[in-house]
């Protein structure tokens, strides 16, 4: 069992989601199965088909902020893109399988406020399973991807910003990049980053500042890659020209795969609290150009090496501490950072300044 001592009353998701997906009297639902969908609001029809994602969108369409669509129905919207307009509440009840449009999400929320999605569970090879840019008060709940390729869930590099997102439990299997990518956020709150079978992250954060995280839980991610399972990237934590810690993390768990922690390009301002990582392929920990990074405790069991390094284009590693118990595997730093504190238990070998 995860205590989430840092994020104590982060999430009161019954508040923003309700008992059970599709309870009580939704505004407007979509059901059916095969070649025949109907969506309905209240008790009138607004689509009867065979197109799964016209009926999704016909019902979505005929809600207004602040109301909900329950989609029961399971099938297919194939390379079609579902959107979420602000303050609108869509509930993913069946499974929906996606195709691959590049560029695009299957589902998006772009520009919004307030939109949320309680429930949902996605299948298929999206190009980004869920897509969002100029979000505001965004609510992700229980987010189930159990994909063949794709990346889960993508927030813009090159579009607006977004600002105080929530999500609660993100789980992922199978995609070919990341779990959870997020460019460009000013308050995150994630209660839990669950991957399994994940190409590159399982969660990846590049500028995105105040933000706290309950757990990040990856089993083989990033296998053969430079990806971890939680890297932070691209000044993330960078805030008001410095780097107070405002990133926190309650705990980190890796198996296997690629890396399990990596702070790279400037990045920074962040609390771990507690890692359990074992047998990684790559780096263990690699942190490398980052700047007040601090891990408060927690194991190391063999895997590739815990290792401070450094790239020239960029300062040194500076206000480094790590407190861990390390065993089979080696510490090392080189160069030496500025301001580095290591407390090291275990067997490890170390080459530290």
């Amino acid at each position: 069992m995860v205590h989430l001592n840092i994020l104590s009353g982060l999430f009161a998701l019954a508040s923003i989601a309700t008992a059970q997906c599709g309870s009580g009297t939704p505004d407007a639902t979509v059901t059916g199965s095969g070649n025949s969908f109907t969506a309905k609001k209240g008790s009138s029809n607004v689509y009867s088909g065979s197109d799964y994602h016209a009926a999704i969108q016909a019902a979505l369409d005929s809600i207004s902020s602040g109301q909900r669509v329950a989609v029961i129905a399971s099938g297919s919207i194939g390379t079609n893109t579902i959107s979420i307009g602000s303050g609108k509440v869509f509930e993913g009840c069946g499974t929906i399988n996606v195709g691959n449009k590049a560029g695009r999400g299957a589902i998006e929320s772009l520009n919004t406020v307030g939109a949320q999605i309680p429930y949902l569970t996605m299948t298929g090879n999206p190009y980004f399973g869920l897509r969002f840019y100029g979000t505001r008060n965004l609510v992700l709940g229980k987010i189930t991807f159990n994909l063949s390729g794709g990346l889960a869930i993508r927030f813009d590099r090159d579009q607006a910003a977004n600002s105080d997102v929530k999500m609660d439990v993100i789980s992922c299997t199978g995609a070919s990049s990341h779990c959870v990518e997020t460019w460009n956020i000013s308050g995150l709150k994630i209660n839990q980053v669950i991957a399994k079978n994940v190409g590159e992250s399982g969660l990846l954060l590049q500028k995105t500042t105040n933000a706290e995280v309950g757990l990040v839980d990856g089993n083989n991610v990033g296998a053969g890659t430079g990806y971890a399972t939680l890297r932070f990237a691209n000044e993330n934590g960078h805030n008001n020209g410095n780097y107070n810690i405002n990133i926190r993390i309650n705990k980190v768990v890796s198996r296997g795969g690629g890396r399990g922690i990596f702070c790279v390009s400037q990045s920074g301002a962040v609390q771990i609290e507690s890692v359990d990582l074992a047998s990684n392929g790559n780096n263990a920990i690699l942190i490398e150009n980052c700047y007040n990074v601090k891990i408060v405790g927690g194991t190391v069991d063999g895997g590739g090496e815990v290792r401070l390094s450094a790239r020239s284009e960029f300062a040194n590693n500076k206000d480094i501490s790590i407190t861990l118990k390390v065993d089979n595997n080696t510490v090392r730093e080189s160069p030496c950072g500025d301001n580095t504190t290591f407390n090291i238990s275990g067997n490890a070998k170390k080459n530290i300044c």
